[in-house]
């Protein structure tokens, strides 16, 4: 089975008004506990372990220097094998300085992710952003210059009072760009973030007629672009362009985290660090890590995340492999009934052996989701 490492890379500049992930100011004392803790952490990784893919997200990877990327980078390398296949980091346009391109092209980076959300100033500004438009193309500047072939920009829809139009020019200026990768997210109302409590006041509200048309919109012009979606949020210019280790994880292949909230799934077992640097770091003094959340991963309970996440790729699921994988739980006859439902409702098709939605079905993946976790209790 392929496994991946991520690792969290916790430190900000500020809070975006949507952002619900762990995150601190990096402050001078933080950040060398951090990188003294996932030394620490690095070193307890199995010793026989295969690592097929890393990630690097955040927070703010690239907000570290040079030398502390550099420090990360090595101290990761002397723990793990140097022949996976991807290695990803994520970008904020702010951070992006040549010397840390340099650095982690030197390595082993095979992928950049820059966080552009939006091209249009305002809406920026809306959400909190700290980078600018002038800071994106100079990011992105540098970033085609690093030689580095696969790039990623993230791109949110349906913003407090975006138009359609702003979010087609947004989709046009990064196809113009030359991105190998594009990942287009539908703006959500996570707890306890500022959109949320927004919401809650009634200063905004959620529209879902204008969630759809934005979904719509975006695949219908990244497919005039050239760009294949493979997955209901990610579209690439070519296969090899996919991001693997995402591939992976929605295949419910095991991931390990590295870093204060970083979430495992391995051996049989889900586990989140705890989100905070001190008692993180602190609990890798006694070598071993402090965990918040752990869980039994059942085979039912692999078996439903498989099925809910192939369906938001579009092959789909294949029934044959899951039945190798899995030994089908008790409850078979209920999701037959499912298929069958949804199949008559236009939100699913059976080709074969496979199992795919349709753009109806990708609409109403979220409340497919939920039906098949139901129906596993």
């Amino acid at each position: 089975m392929k496994t991946g490492l991520y690792c969290h890379i916790p430190f900000c500049g500020s809070t975006c008004d949507f952002c619900a992930f762990y995150q601190e100011k990096p402050a001078k004392e933080d950040l060398e506990l951090y990188l003294k803790g996932m030394d620490s952490e690095f070193g307890l990784l199995p010793k026989d372990l295969k690592i097929e893919t890393l990630f690097w997200g955040g927070g703010t990877p690239s907000l570290l220097s040079a030398k502390d990327l550099s420090r990360l980078g090595q101290s990761m390398l002397k723990n793990i094998n140097h022949d996976f296949t991807e290695w990803s980091v994520e970008m904020a346009p702010s951070t992006v300085k040549k010397d840390k391109l340099e650095v982690l092209k030197d390595l082993g980076v095979t992928r950049f992710s820059l966080g552009v959300q939006s091209f249009d100033g305002d809406l920026l500004e809306k959400l909190g952003r700290l980078h600018n438009p002038t800071q994106i193309y100079r990011a992105w500047e540098l970033i085609q210059s690093s030689g580095i072939e696969q790039t990623n920009l993230d791109l949110m829809f349906a913003l407090p009072h975006q138009t359609i139009e702003q979010w087609e020019s947004d989709l046009t200026e990064a196809n113009r760009l030359g991105s190998s990768h594009i990942s287009t997210y539908c703006l959500t109302f996570e707890e306890d973030t500022a959109l949320y409590a927004k919401l809650s006041r009634g200063e905004l509200k959620i529209d879902e007629e204008k969630e759809r048309l934005f979904y719509e919109r975006g695949w219908d012009l990244l497919e005039s672009f050239g760009f294949k979606q493979y997955e209901i949020s990610n579209f690439s210019r070519s296969e090899k362009a996919r991001c693997m280790h995402n591939v992976n994880t929605w295949r419910m292949n095991e991931w390990i985290g590295c870093g204060p909230s970083a979430a495992s799934q391995f051996n049989h077992q889900r586990y989140k660090q705890t989100s905070s640097i001190q008692v993180w770091a602190d609990g890798l003094k006694g070598n071993k890590s402090t965990f918040d959340e752990v869980s039994e991963v059942t085979e039912s309970v692999r078996f439903i995340d498989r099925l809910i996440f192939g369906l938001r790729m579009n092959e789909g699921v294949s029934l044959s492999e899951l039945r190798e994988r899995f030994s089908i739980p008790i409850f078979e006859e209920k999701l037959s009934q499912y298929f069958d439902q949804l199949i008559a409702e236009g939100y699913l098709n059976k080709t074969k052996d496979r199992l795919i939605l349709t753009r109806e079905g990708q609409l109403k993946c979220d409340a497919i989701g939920s039906r098949l976790l139901s129906l596993e209790s």
